[in-house]
């Protein structure tokens, strides 16, 4: 990886997953990864959590203490050992749900890997920063955000509201306390894509064209109290992270074509009035569907009228 210049080409868009956390040194890894991005691309990376992965941790530390070595006697053995964990243990749930244990060559990757670290939300923006680059957003935003599930509701919520944004996800990590990745998308922190951000101030929002994604599911049945449907998304692991809609934000969701924008699709809805109110009550539907990762959105029109007034506010 830290060869990746010797390609001479300059990427659109960078994807590593599940590689930086295991590198001498991860740093020089990824600085190698930036300068081998365009200035306005995008990199995808995915770095270990750490408080998700404590279980994984203490049998990694269990296992250099008796000297299990990466052999197949050694991992079958290691295998029928962890079947006798004592009930409560942290490694318990991830050897059912997890797909590092699944088999045995992802068993010793997990736990024999010779070398393996993990990054806190506060540390993941230092090494972003260090190397050069800027936060996007996470791949799934929804389990670190203040807007979605339990965390949403809860006495303190208001109090992480204050936060920056930054230290709200580190409070989210700590609430949570059972991630056990990142994924996120990041940007150079020279180039125009890293000024381009999602926002709902002003009417910028109304350019968006909204996409829905492939994993959300919308369900209609056992409905909470005054819900006309209840958006889920299957990739989130965090049960608590669903979104009830109302009959009049069902019909907002069902016109998403992935062509209009959200100001078309407005145009389009009966009985619509654009009152501010109303505006108000879409801009929030919107803003929330962005948070619980139900939709994305194309900026591509944003551009367009942007060039063509010389700016936006």
């Amino acid at each position: 990886m830290e060869r990746v210049r010797d390609l001479s080409i300059h990427f659109d868009q960078i994807v590593c997953t599940g590689v930086l956390h295991h590198l001498a040194d991860p740093l020089a890894g990824l600085i190698a990864l930036r300068n081998a991005l365009k200035p306005n691309g995008a990199m995808q990376i995915m770095v270990y959590a750490p408080y998700g992965r404590a279980g994984i941790y203490m049998l990694q530390e269990f296992c250099r203490r008796i000297g299990i070595r990466a052999a197949d006697d050694d991992i079958r053995d290691l295998r029928e050992a962890l079947g006798s964990l004592p009930a409560g243990h942290p490694l318990q749930n991830l050897l059912t749900q997890a797909p590092d244990f699944q088999n045995e060559s992802a068993l010793a990757d997990a736990l024999l890997h010779p070398q393996d670290r993990a990054y806190s939300v506060p540390q993941l923006f230092d090494f972003i920063e260090s190397g050069g680059l800027t936060f996007g957003r996470w791949v799934r935003q929804a389990p670190y955000s203040v807007h979605c599930g339990v965390i949403a509701d809860l006495p303190q919520a208001e109090q992480i509201r204050q936060l920056t944004l930054p230290e709200q996800y580190a409070a989210a990590e700590l609430f949570r306390g059972t991630m056990l990745r990142h994924s996120l998308v990041v940007y150079r922190n020279d180039g125009e894509s890293s000024k381009q951000q999602v926002s709902f101030s002003g009417n910028i929002w109304l350019s968006y064209i909204p996409l829905q994604i492939p994993d959300t599911v919308c369900v209609q049945d056992h409905l909470p109290p005054k819900a006309a449907a209840v958006l889920v998304n299957r990739a989130h692991s965090d049960r608590d992270l669903f979104l009830p809609i109302s009959s009049v934000e069902k019909v907002m969701f069902g016109a998403m074509d992935g062509i209009r924008n959200i100001g078309e699709i407005l145009e389009r809805m009966p009985s619509w009035t654009h009152g501010k109110s109303s505006l108000d009550l879409a801009r929030a539907f919107f803003e929330r569907l962005w948070w619980h990762d139900q939709v994305v959105f194309d900026l591509s029109q944003v551009n367009t009228q942007i060039r063509l007034n010389g700016g936006l506010n």
